[in-house]
């Protein structure tokens, strides 16, 4: 690293955004510890705005590989990655743009058995997942543990946002009126919750990025206390192809 940015390098980074935020509360920024459970089409530019942004941890998350159909929207995905482990390569790519940001990586498949060790002692989690069971386990055990929930959503051009507090007025399950709303995770509820989520969706790049970039900037107004939350029951909407249809409605 060049000698320039020793020291206070990370002021350095963070010196755009200066007049958006105070010293002290971009300190508090620095400080946090947030988790992205997804390093794919939405977790991969959350995880690069949270670094640029100078996010002070990051715990990232993913099983999968990088294949050829990720390259039309994952941003952390290159021909050189194919066959790559997602977490590996956003943790990497983490130190590529911000070393000053702690990143700890984990090449594993969410359930029950590790999320209390994944989501740990953060300050966020941020839900960057493709299927209805995991964030039902992660957003139980933030619930649980007293940590903010974003969540965020994609089929094709349409993407929803919101973010569940522990104190809350609604769950993930209450909110989406869920099988599992209230019951044990049987093998029963768990079948009924993986048939909601079943196939491939269709996606497209821009999709997945505008959603990463509004669950960043989410986690930012929380950690900092600077700018308005959407908190459920409020969640945005919008249809990329109709910009007429961004809204924040009530469920």
């Amino acid at each position: 690293m060049p000698t320039r940015y020793i020291g206070d390098g990370y002021w350095e980074i963070a010196s755009r955004q200066m007049s958006i935020v105070t010293r002290s509360e971009q300190q508090r920024f620095k400080d946090a510890e947030i988790t992205v459970i997804g390093c794919g089409g939405i977790g991969g530019q959350t995880i690069e705005m949270l670094a640029r942004m100078g996010i002070g941890e990051l715990i990232v998350v993913d099983e999968d590989v990088f294949d050829i159909s990720n390259l039309n929207r994952q941003t952390f995905s290159t021909l050189a990655d194919v066959g790559l482990e997602k977490s590996a390569v956003a943790a990497e790519k983490v130190r590529l743009i911000n070393p000053y940001v702690k990143v700890t990586n984990y090449n594993e498949h969410v359930d029950e058995t590790n999320i209390d060790k994944i989501i740990s002692d953060s300050d966020i989690v941020i839900d960057a997942l493709d299927n209805v069971l995991t964030r039902v386990i992660v957003s139980r055990k933030a619930k649980e543990k007293g940590i903010p929930y974003i969540h965020g959503a994609i089929h094709g051009t349409l993407g929803q946002i919101t973010t569940f507090l522990p104190d809350g007025d609604k769950t993930y399950e209450e909110m989406f009126n869920l099988p599992s709303k209230g019951r044990e995770l049987t093998p029963n509820i768990i079948e009924e919750l993986l048939n909601v989520t079943s196939g491939v969706p269709p996606v497209i790049g821009p999709t997945p990025n505008l959603i990463a970039c509004l669950e960043a900037i989410e986690a930012f107004k929380i950690i900092t206390g600077v700018g308005d939350v959407t908190v459920a029951p409020k969640i945005l909407t919008f249809d990329l192809l109709n910009f007429a249809s961004f809204s924040i409605e009530e469920i």
